[in-house]
């Protein structure tokens, strides 16, 4: 059993190497699930010298006020044999064998957390103790509760220290150890009132009696020791302190003990108690009752360890790796970031992601609306095709067929289809930049870093544009062609007409008939609706092919090429994380590698029960 408190003891330590030590805190705290036992009591309620009973040592500074102002967190482990000596956490690898230097370090100490001000700090001093007098067991010293700030100290002291005693044994896994002196009413103890209001039932506070031997003649303390002036679920325990005359002449802690036990032994109200009064006893009670806690709480710390180490790691996760030192690790690291996000802009053109299906919108819907609104009637009105026809003939009609009028009209027509092939360059420019856009901000790496988010979304943006005017020149070529070349076949398979198309001998302003013109509107609308139905299909090709296709291949093939050229110093500017960020990072995991080894400790402890 005696593992268990170690396993507590290594766990307090290494909490308070992290900065855990019960504060509020957005990341999750191992320190507030540990049980521990918290000492509280009033200022000259005897709280020091119950703990020097404990351990058998003068350890403690003593003085006029408020001399502890920083919770010391004290570690006893019995050793079977050996000199007895003590180690501070913050002083690793020093062993202390006087114990006056001791109480020095802890003044000394506190002063550098809180400067000579007076003030006070939850931040607490670890100290452990190794001697073959002492019980396994584990304390927390808290600042004496007192009613009236002293010179030096702000007013806020008094209230400052009674939340910071109220912190510590409100929490379910505290145990109170509550020290007021017999000399004094019960009911004006600080350490009971404020242990009443955490723990109205008393169920896990444990009441010592100082000050005993100090009560007025006729007066005893049987009443509170039986426990019917004030009821708890534990026995009350009394002690008998060293007087002051005895510290003042260094007398000898292990003969103070015995001194304390003939005294319940021989005083009548009292010697029948004495199996369960004096420190030596309540060391050893209360180190038997941190076991049996600790070994009730061993399922629950297995599961807040266990719960705490997937939320670190998660949180880890999406805060990403830190920074590497080196230039060609901030390239690598650069050039990994790129990569997740170009696989998350190929994800939506392929249709893992959302989004993709819009480029087939452009080509499905966009274009062919907008190839149905050019409204070709209009440039093939009849008065439109006389005049073509007409100018076509220059000063002297044609005597067979006009036609440069119809390549004229065929022209005229084919040129407006321009217009859609642009629009639907533009549109799909439009919906790829969204889907960078999107990429961008599913890809987590790049929140980490917001320079490189711009850099890589500027270059991903310039490499669109560009793909846009090279996808602009080859569609609106697709439409040039078309211009350029008219297809004979379609002008032979049509039925010839018998009838002439002009008249020389008729005004040059009514050289063709009606009947006639409408006829060649007619078959320049055939031949235009069929070059619209070619270039549906043709211009999503030279689309896709010049922008979709090579947005997928080398969005970012110019800033790579330009990622290489630079120096370290530049690639340090791109990885610029937020500092808090990179502070956040450091203390998670720091605190993911306590749960770890916490979970070995406590996986460890749970399998040898």
């Amino acid at each position: 059993m005696e593992n268990l408190i170690t396993l507590v003891n290594k766990l307090q330590r290494a909490c308070t190497a992290l900065g855990d030590h019960g504060e509020e805190s957005a990341l999750p705290t191992l320190w507030d699930s540990l049980p521990s036992i918290a000492v509280v009591g009033g200022q000259s309620s005897g709280k020091s010298s119950v703990l020097e009973s404990i351990v058998g040592k003068d350890f403690l500074p003593r003085g006029a006020g408020i001399v502890t102002r920083r919770p010391l967190v004290l570690q006893l482990h019995r050793i079977d044999e050996g000199k007895e000596y003590a180690e501070f956490m913050h002083l690793p690898r020093k062993k202390f064998t006087d114990f006056a230097a001791v109480r020095k370090e802890i003044s000394d100490e506190t002063d550098r957390e809180t400067g000579q001000s007076k003030q006070i700090s939850s931040v607490p001093i670890h100290l452990s103790i190794f001697s073959p007098n002492v019980v396994n067991l584990t304390l927390v010293d808290l600042p004496g509760l007192t009613k009236v700030a002293i010179d030096g100290q702000s007013e806020s002291i008094v209230q400052d220290i009674e939340n910071m005693v109220r912190a510590y044994i409100e929490k379910p896994n505290s145990i109170i150890l509550a020290i007021s002196p017999a000399n004094q009413d019960l009911a004006t103890s600080d350490a009971i009132k404020m242990s009443r209001e955490v723990d109205p039932k008393g169920e896990r506070t444990f009441g010592v009696l100082t000050k005993i031997d100090l009560m007025d003649k006729g007066t005893n303390a049987v009443d509170i020791l039986e426990g019917r002036a004030y009821k708890l679920q534990y026995p009350w325990v009394g002690v008998v302190n060293r007087s002051q005359a005895d510290i003042n002449k260094n007398v000898d802690m292990i003969a103070a003990r015995r001194k304390e036990k003939e005294y319940f032994q021989n005083c009548p109200e009292y010697s029948h108690l004495a199996s369960r009064m004096g420190c030596e006893h309540l060391g050893k009670m209360l180190s038997k009752h941190l076991e049996t806690v600790i070994k009730s709480r061993i399922p629950s710390l297995q599961s807040l360890v266990n719960k705490t180490i997937l939320d670190l790691e998660t949180e880890l996760s999406r805060l990403g790796k830190p920074i590497a030192a080196d230039a060609g690790g901030k390239l690598y690291m650069i050039m990994e970031i790129c990569r997740a996000f170009d696989q998350n802009f190929k994800e939506h053109l392929d249709g893992i992601r959302p989004g993709g299906d819009k480029i087939y919108g452009v080509f499905d819907n966009q274009l062919p609306a907008a190839l149905k609104r050019l409204h070709f009637d209009k440039h093939l009105s009849m008065e439109n095709v006389r005049k073509l026809i007409t100018e076509a003939d220059g000063y002297q009609p044609h005597l067979i067929a006009p036609e440069q009028g119809y390549r004229r009209l065929i022209e005229s027509c084919i040129v407006s289809i321009r217009g859609p092939a642009e629009a639907a360059v533009d549109a799909v420019h439009s919906i790829l930049k969204e889907l960078v856009q999107k990429a961008m901000g599913e890809t987590m790496e790049l929140k980490q870093y917001p320079t490189l988010r711009v850099e890589v979304g500027n270059a991903a943006f310039e490499s669109l544009e560009r793909l846009r005017e090279e996808s602009k020149r080859a569609t609106l070529q697709l439409v040039d062609m078309e211009c350029g070349y008219l297809t004979v076949e379609f002008f032979r398979k049509l039925p010839q007409d018998a009838e002439k198309g002009g008249n020389p001998t008729h005004s040059i302003f009514d050289r063709y008939n009606d009947s006639y013109l409408r006829r060649v509107g007619s078959t320049v609308l055939q031949y235009v609706n069929m070059t619209c139905a070619t270039l549906r299909n043709s211009i999503p090709k030279s689309v896709v092919y010049c922008q979709v296709r090579e947005a997928k291949r080398s969005l970012l093939d110019f800033f790579f090429t330009e990622l290489g050229k630079k120096e370290s110093r530049q690639l340090a500017k791109l990885l610029d994380e937020d500092p808090a960020v990179m502070q956040r990072r450091n203390n998670i995991a720091k605190r993911l590698e306590l749960y770890r080894s916490a979970q070995t400790e406590i996986d460890a402890v749970a399998w040898a029960k």
